[in-house]
């Protein structure tokens, strides 16, 4: 068959499969489930095996054949996955305690696929981590149990081969790929002492000695532990849940290097405000993080933590490198627009700019050329549906579901590295049915007294470029010392505000030059021939300009007095006089 794979799409209309690119139409091997109650599906590592409750059964069927292999009665499960190798099926549902306070029964089960026997329940109260981690081998599988992880060998989960136990490990992560296991583990500090990541070789867990590498800091509530595919390095991203100095609601965010070698740093990121996403290239020697106030910043950077490609500002929240690790998207989704940059990150240039609004996922297609876009429920309610794209911008395929209907997740099917062969990256948009995605511009909102008057361009912040960072042949290579570094900083700060005050100086000699230029059959605006009322004019406008500064600076995150925040509810009661004024009401 020319389609090579299919996407699940669950939601209100049920479970059921679509056939890839090419074709696009609902596969008729796999019958659709039309139940609305359809809480999960898993696909198995190599895409081989699907699995599915749907408030009465957990189903697994071959994704090739749709022969169902097996059905267990659960149909209070909410969480279902596949072992890397398809030995054992997880599944789990909410815990409850018997009536007279005794313990409830075990609710997280390990099912041997190939027999259908329970191996294993425990009592797993929590949905968050709920599923043990495997190594891709399944020679070790672990779990987080009472702060301490519990290491089981050969999916024989009778006996605890091994246990790590630390202070409070909060969290932990095995590496992917091939022996020998590695594990990064998370203890958040308490009373003064600091937080720390810790990275192990399984199952060398004796003394803090035994350790590959160790990593404390100050600033975390919660960390998030990225391994690179090769499992040489580990980025983590520590954040606090609020932020002291008040500058965002995001809390404050911190991104470390650690490799298995001992080395460690703290990546500098060179714009202030929250880091959104941080992405490995699948080739494990760069990544991505998009970072800092909008409009964000998107830089690469090598294993020294140098950045080595900076896409400037836009307006982005994530990133996304293709499986091969030849494109990057990044994008804007949730609150933003929905704008996708696709580079090209062998030669940093930029292949296309699609547009896919109100997007709440976003999913590389195992084969390196296509990409799903969906808008699902419960994170936005309305016009729920997917598209399919290919990188070089066109769109391919677009369903909505009916009205009052809901889609709650799409997924393609996974495929094991290698099945799909990298190829050459292409600029030209490919050949599409469908008309190209040209969303209609939004128009800004503008205040009624502005809208009959001529439309200025004024642009909060000027997009910054995108710049390479490798260091040019010729150049000194050597980094620079903090002093030097210091410096640079305040100079680079002085050349802007300058630049600033130039450009407000140039808007201000613009806006009287053009009101000397204007004809005199117009109006002149600036005065309404009676001294009482331009006093009260200009006195209206000083505190509208009063207002705004205050509005700017609750929007960067300080707390107003009281009496300032009377002020600005002062705002339309303002305008509406000065429009009055200036209308000779």
């Amino acid at each position: 068959s020319s389609y090579l794979f299919t996407l699940p799409v669950r939601g209100s209309e049920g479970l059921y499969m679509v056939n890839g690119p090419p074709s696009f139409t609902e596969s008729t091997a796999f019958h659709r489930d039309s139940g609305k109650n359809c809480k999960a599906v898993a696909f198995s590592k190599d895409g081989s095996l699907f699995a599915w409750c749907n408030g009465e059964k957990v189903n697994i069927v071959n994704v090739t054949s749709a022969e169902l292999l097996r059905s267990f009665d659960l149909p209070k499960a909410v969480c279902l996955e596949f072992s890397p190798k398809n030995n054992v099926l997880a599944t789990w549902q909410a815990y409850t305690t018997a009536k007279d306070g005794t313990a409830g029964v075990p609710n997280l089960q390990l099912h041997d696929v190939k027999t259908g026997k329970c191996l294993k329940a425990f009592i797993q109260k929590k949905m968050q981590n709920w599923c043990p981690c495997w190594a891709d081998d399944e020679s070790v599988c672990a779990r987080n149990v009472n702060n301490e992880v519990h290491f089981f060998e050969n999916n024989n989960f009778n006996t605890i081969a091994n246990k790590l136990h630390l202070q409070k490990v909060n969290d932990f992560v095995l590496s992917p790929g091939a022996q020998p296991t590695k594990v990064a583990v998370y203890v958040p500090g308490s009373k003064g002492a600091p937080s720390f990541v810790r990275l192990y070789q399984y199952p060398n867990f004796g003394d803090p000695q035994s350790a590959l590498a160790n990593k404390s800091f100050f600033k975390a509530d919660k960390v998030t532990m990225l391994w690179n595919k090769k499992a040489t390095a580990v980025l983590v991203i520590a954040s606090t849940e609020v932020d002291k100095t008040g500058a965002s609601y995001y809390g404050e965010q911190t991104l470390h290097y650690i490799a298995t070698n001992g080395e460690s740093a703290v990546v500098q990121l060179p714009k202030n405000g929250p880091i959104y996403d941080v992405v490995w290239n699948p080739n494990s020697v760069e990544f991505c993080a998009v970072y800092g106030f909008m409009p964000a910043k998107a830089t690469v950077f090598n294993l020294k933590c140098d950045p080595v490609f900076d896409f400037g500002t836009g307006p982005r929240n994530a990133a996304y490198y293709s499986p091969h690790g030849h494109i990057l998207v990044l994008a804007g989704f949730g609150n933003l627009r929905g704008q996708m940059e696709v580079w090209d990150v062998k030669n940093y240039k930029l292949i296309s700019k699609p547009v896919a609004s109100d997007s709440t996922f976003f999913a590389w297609c195992p084969d390196g050329e296509h990409i799903v876009t969906a808008t699902c429920a419960p994170r936005l309610r309305v016009s729920n549906g997917y598209k399919i794209w290919h990188y070089t911008g066109s769109l391919l395929h677009t369903y909505e579901v009916p009205p009052n209907e809901e889609m709650w997740q799409v997924s393609w099917q996974p495929f094991l590295d290698g099945v799909f062969p990298a190829k050459a990256v292409k600029y030209q948009a490919v050949p599409s049915e469908l008309p190209s995605a040209e969303p209609k511009p939004a128009q800004a909102y503008r205040p009624p007294a502005l809208r009959n008057k001529p439309v200025t361009s004024s642009k909060l912040h000027e997009d910054e470029p995108p710049q390479n960072m490798k260091p040019q042949s010729g150049s000194s290579d050597k980094p620079l010392s903090k002093t030097a570094l210091k410096n640079q900083r305040k100079h680079e700060a002085k050349k802007a505000a300058k630049q600033e005050a130039k450009a407000d100086a140039n808007q201000e000699s613009a806006q009287s030059s053009a009101s000397q230029n204007a004809p005199r059959s117009a109006v002149p605006v600036v005065t309404s021939g009676d001294p009482e009322v331009d006093k009260k004019i200009k006195n209206l406008k000083k505190k509208l300009k009063a207002i705004e500064q205050l509005k700017e600076q609750a929007a960067a995150g300080k707390q107003l007095e009281k009496n300032q925040l009377e002020k600005i509810q002062k705002e339309t009661a303002l305008l509406q006089e000065l429009e009055d004024l200036e209308l000779g009401l």
